[in-house]
């Protein structure tokens, strides 16, 4: 990444952005939650992608050099959180479950940032609480770095719907399988199956917040039908990809 902005302190606020909007690379000196509302939000840094639809915050570490981005109408909610006040204790920036008091601890925490009162205050605490209290998830696209990683990850990610085995896939790129799974393993700490399923899961949660049918989704991200996409979409967000654009707290 290149021209990195500096902000030493994380800005706890709540703003809209369009879908495509983006924020830049940048990086605080504090910790920052950053929860979307409604869309999907994508934080990228070096080392990959962490996503999140509205059940779902992201954990940014101080220092962590990261850009936002939008995919649909993002409702963003950012909490900045000193260096020092660490309640999670993680070191890289993770995935968390969003519980509905959760949802709504960030909400009012970041309705007036100004307010400095002592019920803000306790706001904060019980938000404190609750965070320790959320389990993290692998919602991760990582950055290859070994240029036959990356050539094969290029491939599926251009086609999510490519239903080409490792191999054949290797084979387009001039790698061998057993290469390309012991790398998959080293760099991702996953099996290829598992990475090509974060990766459609993705693009799917990208489809979704543009409004596109269910079946569609499916086609595009390469599940057989539209039922094995949504048990899988179920089982990874804990809801239907049907429902995906009616969960923002502006439509309960």
């Amino acid at each position: 990444m290149s021209n990195i902005r500096h902000e030493p302190v994380a800005p706890t606020r709540a703003q809209a952005l369009a879908a495509g909007e983006h924020i830049d690379a940048h990086r605080h000196d504090d910790h920052q939650i950053v929860y979307a509302g409604s869309g999907v939000l994508a934080v990228t840094t070096d080392a990959g992608t962490w996503f999140a639809p509205g059940n779902r915050a992201i954990w940014v570490p101080a220092g962590t050099v990261h850009a936002h981005r939008a995919h649909g109408h993002l409702d963003l909610h950012l909490v900045g959180l000193p260096a020092d006040d660490n309640p999670l204790g993680l070191g890289a920036p993770t995935v968390l479950a969003v519980s509905a008091l959760l949802r709504e601890l960030i909400l009012a925490y970041t309705r007036d940032p100004a307010d400095d009162s002592a019920e803000r205050r306790r706001l904060l605490a019980v938000l404190r609480d609750q965070l320790r209290a959320s389990p993290q998830q692998p919602l991760r696209l990582p950055t290859p770095t070994d240029p036959r990683l990356a050539e094969v990850c290029a491939l599926v990610q251009a086609d999510p719907a490519d239903a080409r085995t490792l191999a054949a896939l290797g084979a387009a790129a001039g790698v061998g399988e057993r290469t390309l799974s012991r790398l998959f393993r080293s760099e991702f700490g996953m099996t290829f199956p598992q990475w090509r399923t974060q990766s459609r899961l993705y693009h799917a949660l990208r489809l979704l917040a543009e409004d596109t049918p269910v079946t569609t989704v499916a086609h595009r991200c390469g599940w057989s039908s539209a039922s094995a996409f949504i048990d899988v979409f179920r089982r990874s967000f804990g809801y239907t990809p049907g429902s995906h654009n009616r969960r923002s707290p502006q439509g309960r």
